[in-house]
């Protein structure tokens, strides 16, 4: 073989390799880098020892029912997960329907502004996204209605994170994140205007003590909207595929425990809310919120590879290819649940706080 023909074989290999892992390659290529891949704020060389201790946490039941331990465990599964999400998914943690002829991008801003809609949220109200990530649903939403947004994330690696998109993203006057546990909020009784939750309160222990909380900082006749990950009317908790399926998702999101459509509202009406609107976003018209996972099992294959190449060469952390695997194996969880309809990642609540508190009965005496 010719030089010539060495030569163009070598810089068509190039541009193949070039094309197949960075131009088709991940869904947010402005966010993560696969070279810049991370534990988050764990030191690279404890990456595999905490993966190992989540595992094991999640991996027994009764070890979830500790709900103090909780928020720690949640805490890792996103110094784990959160680089990895931003490289493979995009700045938003969460689904949304897939609407005919939009993109995903284009779906997952219009889901997002939709929440904010709901809330009524004018220019310059003070906003509380509970459990704000790094900030996707927040710049889009502050985009959308000029309100302040205030998030609270319990993971210092995604205020980081959040702070330096806010600033790119020239939103950072109108978006705020604060670093601390939603269960125990430093935030004022009665200081927003309203609040929303996109997929996030499902990390808490007991819903009604993140329920509570909300209702406690948000100004009465103010308004609150949740996006909730829960099990439909279809799911059978003596079907053993149907615990399986859950066991899945719980586990590779830590969650300790998914919740019944039917205990949202009555949360919500237990610590005070009164209950303005409640349905499934995932329901038809709505088409499949799982098309995105199976279109992105052959980026998934890419993707692995990549990683395992990387933490060969010492690149990403030890560890990191097991929380790749970790996930895959959880997206076959979740689109599994979506296929039986036993689950949704977007049961909808919007509540409202009150005017004022509902006045005492002779009998309350």
């Amino acid at each position: 073989m010719d030089s010539v023909a060495i030569f163009c074989t070598g810089a068509l290999l190039a541009c193949g390799f070039y094309w197949f892992f960075w131009i088709l390659g991940p869904a947010e290529q402005k966010g993560k880098r696969a070279v810049d891949l991370s534990g988050g704020s764990i030191s690279a060389e404890k990456v595999q020892d905490n993966y190992k201790q989540y595992w094991s946490f999640f991996r027994s039941p009764k070890e979830i029912e500790k709900a103090e331990k909780v928020p720690d465990f949640v805490d890792t599964f996103y110094n784990l997960v959160t680089d990895i999400y931003e490289w493979g998914w995009g700045q938003s943690f969460h689904f949304s329907p897939s609407i005919r002829g939009k993109s995903h991008r284009d779906a997952t801003r219009l889901h997002e502004e939709m929440a904010v809609d709901l809330i009524g949220a004018k220019v310059g109200d003070r906003i509380l996204d509970v459990g704000c990530g790094v900030g996707g649903p927040m710049r889009a939403i502050a985009a959308h209605s000029r309100a302040n947004v205030v998030g609270i994330t319990i993971n210092e690696y995604q205020v980081n994170r959040a702070r330096q998109h806010n600033k790119k993203a020239c939103l950072d006057s109108l978006c705020e994140v604060v670093c601390g546990n939603f269960l125990q909020m430093s935030f004022a009784d009665n200081s927003f205007d309203g609040a929303y939750s996109i997929e996030a309160t499902c990390h808490a222990p007991k819903l009604e003590e993140v329920y509570a909380e909300i209702f406690r900082v948000l100004k009465p006749g103010s308004l609150y909207v949740s996006y909730e990950w829960v099990t439909t009317d279809k799911y059978r908790a003596d079907n053993p595929e149907h615990v399986e399926i859950i066991q899945g998702i719980e586990r590779g999101d830590a969650l300790p425990g998914l919740r019944s459509y039917s205990d949202i509202a009555e949360t919500a009406r237990k610590v005070g809310f009164e209950i303005v609107k409640e349905r499934d976003l995932a329901k038809p018209p709505a088409l499949p919120w799982w098309t995105r996972l199976k279109m992105g099992r052959i980026a998934y294959w890419r993707n692995h590879i990549l990683v395992t190449v990387l933490a060969a060469l010492g690149i990403a952390p030890k560890g990191t290819v097991d929380v790749h695997e970790m996930l895959f194996k959880t997206a076959d969880y979740l689109t599994r649940g979506g296929d039986t309809g036993i689950f949704t990642p977007m049961h909808m609540v919007l509540c409202r706080k009150p005017d004022s508190p509902p006045s005492s009965s002779p009998a309350d005496y």
